[in-house]
């Protein structure tokens, strides 16, 4: 019987921020901001979340806005990597 290979994420989320922090050796950490509404007392807030990323090269500076794809797991906290524009 042959193992069923596991598939990729066909559907992975993409996020959009900015980097903080580029002084680890292929590893950014980005802040991605959410606007959202609070359950309680309705008003609208900003909320942000960082996250350590793969960068490969060092391509990413900090201040660049950057688009985030998640992957496979990288490392003990990199779940997510930087995605180079080719458009």
């Amino acid at each position: 019987m042959a193992k069923a290979t596991k598939k990729e994420n066909s559907n992975p989320r993409k996020l959009t921020g900015v980097v903080v922090s580029a002084k680890m050796q292929d590893t950014a950490v980005v802040k991605v901001d959410r606007y959202e509404k609070h359950p309680k007392y309705g008003k609208f807030m900003t909320t942000s979340k960082k996250y350590s990323v793969h960068n490969p090269g060092n391509a990413a500076q900090e201040g660049d806005k950057v688009t985030i794809i998640e992957s496979k797991p990288i490392s003990k906290t990199k779940r997510f990597t930087i995605v180079t524009d080719q458009e």
